[in-house]
């Protein structure tokens, strides 16, 4: 339960401007109680970062991961995606937020930000090798490339939705999202 305050604190606030404090009062605790949970503000940027991610594994991308290999999996892993920027925290989503605010001030919560985009990007990735030798996607498609492009499509939509209120910035991924792929489908087999 902390955690999760904590996580809809930090995106209405950023992770620096989360503090013992302004959760301690949120929470209506003290904050030398909520000191013995953290340690340290770091502590708590960092415990919150991992409950966000967390929380986007789970509800992104474990949901897809049910889903039949290929295409199926990866328009899932997409649609979830959307899901996440049209729901998610009254601040919109706290790892999109955290990596303006920390792509250039090193430390330990940079570090394990890094490590969340980098791992989410070679999950992706994966996504789109399973869809090549499924034979849903051309054999010469680059996955890294692709993955760049649909994280460019999510940007986007996170900019336009939440930023500007467009009620059609998930329609507009959607339709961009079905371009891309059938840009990279693989023919259907002659008979």
């Amino acid at each position: 339960m902390i955690l999760n305050e904590a996580v809809a604190l930090a995106s209405q606030v950023g992770l620096e401007g989360l503090s013992i404090g302004s959760l301690a009062d949120r929470l209506g605790m003290s904050k030398s109680g909520l000191f013995a949970h953290f340690g340290s503000k770091e502590d708590l940027q960092l415990l919150t970062l991992k409950q966000a991610q967390a929380r986007f594994f789970e509800e992104v991308f474990s949901p897809a991961l049910e889903q039949a290999r290929g295409l199926p999996r990866l328009k899932a892993l997409f649609s979830n995606w959307l899901a996440w920027v049209k729901r998610d925290l009254p601040g919109g989503c706290l790892m999109l937020a955290a990596s303006v605010e920390y792509d250039d001030r090193p430390g330990a919560v940079r570090d394990l930000l890094v490590a969340g985009q980098r791992e989410l990007r070679g999950a992706i990735a994966k996504a789109i090798r399973i869809a090549i030798d499924e034979g849903h996607l051309e054999l010469h498609t680059d996955p890294w490339q692709l993955t760049f492009e649909i994280f460019g499509i999510v940007l986007a939509t996170h900019h336009d939705f939440r930023l500007l209120g467009d009620a059609r910035a998930l329609e507009r991924a959607g339709d961009a999202l079905e371009r891309l792929i059938e840009a990279h489908r693989a023919a259907a087999p002659s008979a």
